[in-house]
């Protein structure tokens, strides 16, 4: 029953919340309809189907009254429809447990993907890049945008480290358990003698932060402009367009040279920036909370092997959940909805779990 009121209080919420979005007044300010649309969408999944289940639960009580009637017919038709009705309203039951768990702040924003070479020399760098990729084909089937914002290309078709900014609908909540370093195995094109090699790379999910969350003195940065360089130092152009920033207080380096526009170049080296700055700021406060970490799936952390891509069985493991695909092929094509959702719903399992143990 106390849920119920919890349920009916959010659902009046959701409803002043609209009333205030139709506001004509609010045209004039731009900065309390994002805030207040923010919000809204935060709310719609819990609400519309806290309606579901409300129009679920009179369709039973309504077809349990017609089985009392004393028409045959009238009978049978309600057992038909409750037999339908009644595992959904304990579905709905379920997915509103989940959808009122404690939410991570983060998870509505967009995301700043930065995947980087580690073991493996060349073969990592190139595998940095197929990974980029698969998160780029990702985010087409998600209806997400994908922005490059900086890349440090290798002379054989890889990425020493390649950053880009994926914006849409809960992006981080989907993409923030890919963090952490992915191994791949298999024989490099390079390989005469057709020996297995094991390279590494890593993912940092970063969500993106607004200039209202990360307030930068100016007076913190050291700006440095240069001319942007190629593999084995061509120049790509002659002005002096590339951008280097250090946040002296953290010692935070960020260089951005893909755009010819020194502007553009240093707008991306901001937003990569604060992101950055934000996630040092999260992680200080998530130290404070412990438990709480070691009880999610994966820390996140760097060092933290979380995945294996098996290319000569064509299998994708992964180490947190135990879960072992067989369609390496599909995986790097994009189709990693199994694995994510799988994270997803391990991760909702735990949260659950510690509110019934509460």
């Amino acid at each position: 029953m106390d849920l119920l009121y919890k349920l009916a209080d959010v659902e009046k919420k959701f409803e002043v919340l609209e009333g205030r979005l139709s506001d004509p007044s609010l045209a004039n300010k731009p900065q309390e309809f994002r805030e207040l649309s923010k919000e809204r969408a935060s709310l719609v999944d819990l609400v519309e189907t806290f309606r579901r289940y409300k129009i679920v639960t009179k369709q039973i009580a309504d077809n349990k009254a017609l089985l009392q009637e004393s028409d045959d017919d009238f009978r049978a038709m309600a057992k038909i429809e409750l037999d339908t009705l009644e595992p959904e309203l304990h579905a709905l039951e379920e997915q509103l447990k989940v959808l009122l768990l404690p939410k991570d702040p983060n998870d509505d924003k967009n995301i700043i993907l930065e995947i980087r070479a580690g073991a493996g020399g060349e073969e990592a760098a190139l595998f940095a890049g197929q990974l980029y990729r698969v998160y780029e084909k990702y985010s087409a089937s998600q209806g997400w945008r994908v922005e490059l914002l900086s890349a440090n290309p290798t002379g054989l078709g890889g990425f020493k480290e390649i950053i880009g900014m994926i914006t849409g609908h809960k992006v981080y909540s989907k993409l923030k358990f890919e963090a952490g370093v992915h191994r791949v195995q298999r024989v490099p094109k390079t390989e005469a003698q057709g020996r297995i090699h094991t390279s590494t790379v890593t993912v940092a999910i970063l969500a993106e932060a607004e200039e209202v969350e990360i307030s930068i003195n100016p007076a913190d940065l050291r700006i440095d402009v240069f001319r942007a360089g190629g593999p084995g130092g061509q120049s790509v152009n002659t002005t002096d367009s590339a951008v280097r920033i250090t946040h002296i207080p953290t010692g935070v380096v960020v260089s951005c040279q893909d755009e010819k526009s020194q502007h553009k170049n240093k707008d991306k080296a901001m937003r990569i920036l604060r992101a950055r700055i934000l996630e040092a700021e999260q992680e200080k406060a998530a130290a404070l909370r412990a438990d709480e970490r070691r009880s999610m799936v994966g820390t996140g952390d760097r060092s933290e092997r979380i995945r294996t891509y098996n290319f000569p069985q064509s299998r994708v493991t992964d180490h947190r959940i135990g879960v072992t695909l067989h369609q390496l092929d599909d995986v790097m094509e994009g189709h990693i909805d199994e694995l994510i959702n799988a994270l997803v719903s391990n991760h909702q399992a735990e949260l659950l779990k510690q509110e019934s143990a509460v």
